[in-house]
């Protein structure tokens, strides 16, 4: 393989979920593209370091200084969904079922991968559910042992602001077979049962 395709591999090598044939693949389908084409791409890739910054309040994805949903006068401020990361608050934003405010984390405490609490965004949550006008703080962090304990340890600090503290139901996914269920998903599907 010639050099510039060499180069142009490594690196889409280095994306989450993309290996040798893919990117081999997607290659040398942009060599069969015209150049112009090739070119929007590539700029909307190099806009992506230029242009996309991080709101200033919720630490989502942005343009300017805050991100759409905190620049929305119709959100409920009442309530802040914290979400591990920014593309978390976009599978939520999806289901159109919450209409409040989001703070993201930047990750989840892990101490095998050397991530404190202190290399997260707790403290400016923290502020933010003392400042604001916060009713209710709700945890969407991944069910996994590292979402647990983060949840756990931010319980543990907001407890004592008087917000109520909530998290999202865990349960089995629609249109799955009980069948192909894990036991540790339908368990967590009988605790967060409601009333219907």
């Amino acid at each position: 393989m010639i050099e510039p395709l060499e180069r142009a591999v490594k690196e889409l090598k280095r994306l989450p979920g993309v290996g040798q044939k893919s990117a081999e693949r997607l290659i040398f389908h942009l060599l069969t593209r015209d150049e112009e084409e090739v070119d929007r791409l590539s700029q909307a890739i190099k806009d992506l370091s230029t242009r996309v910054n991080r709101c200033k309040v919720c630490g989502n994805f942005s343009t300017g200084d805050k991100c759409d949903i905190c620049s929305d006068s119709q959100r409920d401020r009442s309530k802040i969904c914290v979400v591990s990361r920014p593309w978390d608050i976009t599978k939520i934003e999806s289901t159109q079922k919450y209409d409040g405010l989001y703070h993201v984390l930047g990750g989840l405490i892990n101490p095998i991968e050397d991530v404190a609490p202190g290399d997260l965004s707790i403290g400016k949550l923290i502020n933010r559910a003392k400042s604001e006008e916060v009713g209710e703080v709700i945890l969407a962090l991944e069910p996994k042992t590292e979402g647990e304990s983060t949840s756990m340890f931010l319980v543990k600090k907001l407890r004592p602001l008087g917000v109520e503290i909530s998290q999202i139901a865990q349960g089995i996914p629609v249109g799955r077979d009980l069948e192909f269920t894990d036991k540790a998903t339908l368990g967590k599907a009988f605790e967060g049962r409601r009333d219907i």
